[in-house]
């Protein structure tokens, strides 16, 4: 992991379509913008997870679901 300290207004460049700007600290919360272009999905971390996690689930169990159907054709006679 790259850590990097920034003070209020300063950015991080990630490639050359990317800017992170701290925005703003309040308390224990650093506040930061994202300019990204539109194409770039940017998610927080737990979204990121819940995400993938539902993709997962769904790919799996249609996964499941096409392997029961091709079982069940292989059974029957033409």
């Amino acid at each position: 992991m790259l850590v990097l300290t920034r003070k209020s207004n300063q950015s991080i460049m990630i490639g050359s379509e990317i800017r992170i700007t701290v925005v703003g600290l309040d308390g224990d919360q650093v506040k930061i913008g994202i300019e990204a272009p539109r194409h770039v999905v940017v998610h927080r971390s737990e979204v990121y997870d819940q995400l993938h996690a539902k993709n997962d689930a769904d790919a799996s169990a249609q996964s499941r679901a096409a392997v029961g159907k091709g079982s069940a054709g292989a059974d029957t006679p033409s």
